[in-house]
């Protein structure tokens, strides 16, 4: 069924035209953006929510006229506690300040069709700083959450990512994370690799990821996923 819904939506995003939107226009109460896409692996933090299989995922992004807020829905399928979906809605803040470039957001995660007992739904809080020079960009990220979905408790992820823009339509980085959890094996995570854009809407990415963690379960183990995203 999984791997279906994953081809199925390949297809539309491959099918589609390139709808890509600009940004809110001056004067406005904000402007949608919407994304639709489908990979190889569901991968959150350098582990598996998919059980290492493919995956679909969508969003629906509201960004107010000057930039600073942005609020919205979105989907992905995963394999976790008799759930197949994940829904979630984001309310965010991203102001700039001194050349660096934040991003505060909250988020709300519910695992729809849980079993009965499982612990389906979570708070997530994220703060991110970057800052771009030339070709270069550099980002540190840092979330916490005090109860996720399923077994897990609490737990704080760290996580800095480098990058660099190849050409207008390739950029290649690399990110190295650690999370801290109750509940749940500690670890250290990295991932490298590539987003090249077809067009202005259509892009690929295939990246690599890695954990200490592979005795813990098929969730912590390498895995080189491909992903396909299509924005309008």
């Amino acid at each position: 069924m999984i791997r279906t819904a994953v081809l199925a939506a390949l297809s539309a995003a491959l099918a589609g035209p390139a709808l890509a939107q600009s940004g809110p226009e001056p004067g406005s109460s904000g402007d949608w953006s919407f994304e639709i896409g489908a990979g190889t692996d569901n991968r959150s933090k350098d582990a598996s929510k998919s059980g290492n299989d493919g995956y679909v995922f969508g969003s629906a992004i509201w960004e107010s006229a000057d930039g600073l807020f942005y609020a919205g829905p979105d989907f992905e399928t995963i394999q976790s506690g008799g759930s197949n979906v994940e829904v979630g809605f984001t309310a965010g803040y991203q102001p700039e300040a001194f050349g660096y470039e934040f991003d505060f957001n909250v988020a709300y995660l519910n695992r729809l069709g849980a079993e009965s007992g499982f612990d389906e739904d979570a708070w997530e809080f994220t703060g991110n700083v970057s800052r771009a020079i030339g070709p270069a960009t550099a980002r540190l990220q840092v979330q916490y959450s005090p109860d996720v979905a399923g077994p897990t408790e609490a737990f704080t992820w760290v996580e800095g990512q480098v990058g660099w823009t190849f050409t207008r339509r390739l950029d290649g980085s690399i990110a190295l994370g650690r999370r801290e959890q109750d509940n749940a094996p500690d670890y250290t995570g990295w991932n490298a690799g590539g987003t090249y854009a077809l067009t202005d809407a259509l892009a690929l990415d295939l990246r690599y990821y890695d954990t200490d963690a592979a005795a813990f379960g098929e969730q912590y183990e390498d895995a080189l996923v491909a992903k396909v995203a299509y924005a309008f």
